[in-house]
């Protein structure tokens, strides 16, 4: 993990662009009267970092560490980070938020466990004159920046590698969509894009919108989709991200699949990795974080210090309440067995040793990672 860091802290320093030194006024403070407190504390800032849940391995591994580092790097390690995680509870969240105005922090990093339910914290932080960073999900209310992939293109890279998977026998049955949850903005999109993929090239028999993104909740959703369908019917699944991918596969060969369907996934999980150099599952996609990570914490840092976004922050994105949100968009990559080598290994956020434990050492062998 420090190696990886490492190679993200190069990578993230290659990329970033040097924040303008002018200070302006941000979150509903005057402009004088920001540009006096970013003059008193220069780098001695708080930071809140909300993440909304840990079910999905990605926000205590990489997320939270990346981010941490990266402001301590901004800040010539003077910044403080104060940090909580969600649980998948948006009631908890929104009292994590409260207290973290309460404890008066410079601005907030928040990754919305319910983006509408969030909308009167963002509002009540906006209001106190803290700044707030939408990361990974596009929160609602009055924020002042947003980070995340490009989480439309994210469905057309599944549904894309899904018809590549299915092939000539795409025609030849049903497959099942296993979307996220309602909750969450980006699950909306995943479902856009692969739609616009996969709608008249493949019969979808069902179709799931999973409660929390738990995978116990996509695997009891298998069940009864194979139950409806029939296991001779079901020729691929689409899963919007890893962990509900391994729940998938779990129902899929308990209902007596003996050659398992093409199964998509995202996040590029170890268990998922390790699911697709098993051949138990297709693809995932792989989302770089150290460049998310790192713009959510410039953009942070730069507003706590009330200075602009022009040079980070390129693009603008909508909400469903407030138009033009300064953004920050990564791209992604469709992750399969062919070029696990040139994605995760080589950025580092795994090793071989970690992919090629015994159980899988024979199909590592074959794939030539060792």
């Amino acid at each position: 993990m420090n190696a990886h860091l490492r190679r993200a802290a190069v990578a993230a320093a290659a990329t970033a662009m040097a924040v303008s030194l002018a200070a302006c006024g941000q979150a509903g403070e005057s402009g004088d009267a920001a540009e006096e407190t970013a003059a008193q504390k220069g780098d001695d800032i708080t930071i809140g970092l909300l993440l909304p849940e840990n079910q999905t391995a990605r926000y205590e591994k990489f997320d939270k560490p990346l981010i941490e580092k990266k402001i301590s790097e901004l800040t010539d390690g003077k910044a403080k980070v104060v940090y909580a995680n969600a649980k998948q509870d948006a009631t908890l969240q929104t009292q994590q938020v409260d207290t973290m105005i309460t404890n008066k922090v410079d601005a907030l990093i928040v990754d919305a466990v319910d983006s509408k339910a969030i909308a009167g914290s963002v509002k009540k932080a906006k209001d106190a004159g803290i700044p707030v960073v939408a990361f990974d999900r596009l929160a609602e209310g009055p924020i002042d920046a947003y980070t995340s992939f490009d989480n439309e293109e994210v469905g057309h890279v599944q549904g894309k590698a899904l018809l590549e998977a299915l092939g000539d026998k795409a025609k030849d049955g049903q497959i099942v969509m296993m979307n996220g949850a309602i909750t969450d903005p980006n699950a909306a999109l995943f479902k856009k894009g692969a739609h616009a993929e996969l709608d008249g090239k493949v019969t979808i028999g069902k179709e799931y919108d999973t409660k929390e993104w738990k995978p116990e909740n996509a695997n009891s959703n298998m069940e009864a989709a194979i139950s409806a369908l029939g296991k001779d019917k079901i020729i691929g699944v689409y899963s919007a991200n890893d962990g509900m991918a391994g729940g998938i596969i779990t129902a899929l060969k308990a209902g007596g699949f003996t050659k398992l369907p093409p199964v998509t996934g995202q996040d590029a999980e170890l268990a998922g990795v390790q699911r697709i150099v098993a051949g138990e599952q297709f693809m995932s996609v792989y989302k770089p974080y150290a460049p998310e990570a790192a713009a959510a914490a410039e953009m942070a840092v730069a507003l706590a210090k009330g200075e602009k976004l022009d040079s980070i922050a390129k693009e603008k994105v909508d909400s469903p309440t407030n138009k033009a949100i300064p953004s920050v968009l990564v791209p992604v990559v469709s992750l399969t067995k062919d070029n696990i080598k040139d994605t995760v290994i080589k950025d580092g956020v795994y090793t071989v040793q970690e992919i090629c434990t015994p159980k899988f050492k024979a199909a590592c062998d074959q794939l030539g990672l060792k």
